[in-house]
């Protein structure tokens, strides 16, 4: 049941992507290019999700677990590391550049979007190198300090 739910979950959020128009570089670069051909459609998209995101969690609280979960998995760290910003970095200039990022990316591939198709690999490319490197500091560094 779970992976019917988590399904359903993928392909409605799959499909308010195609909609709301993030699958389409073209939109995404308009909206970040203030000076030019801006266009602010974009910034009701994610204030519409950012809504939907705020009255989402009040309903969910109200519950003791999730609905297919025994408890609810909350990340216990709140701390900003050199990493965290490297890759907030990191994900925002892609973001800037290319007009997409991970999930609208997935989305526009059977659209056949243009730069699809050089995107994804790239980014699985990118996304496989920053973990090599990211095991490779792991196993750097001692365990136990002295």
């Amino acid at each position: 049941m779970r992976f019917v739910l988590g399904l359903v979950s993928g392909l409605v959020f799959g499909m308010g992507l195609v909609v709301s128009g993030m699958s389409d570089p073209a939109k995404v670069l308009n909206f970040l290019d203030v000076f030019g051909s801006w266009d602010p459609s974009l910034a009701f998209v994610m204030g519409g999700a950012s809504l939907t995101t705020f009255v989402g969690y009040r309903l969910i609280w109200r519950r003791e677990r999730p609905l297919m979960m025994p408890r609810f998995e909350i990340p216990t760290r709140a701390d900003i590391d050199a990493p965290l910003l490297t890759g907030a970095a990191i994900f925002g200039i892609g973001w800037g550049i290319g007009g997409f990022c991970p999930g609208p990316a997935w989305t526009a591939l059977p659209l056949a979007a243009p730069g699809t198709l050089a995107f994804l690999p790239a980014m699985v490319i990118g996304m496989l190198a920053g973990l090599w490197i990211s095991l490779r500091l792991r196993a750097k560094k001692p365990r136990f300090a002295t």
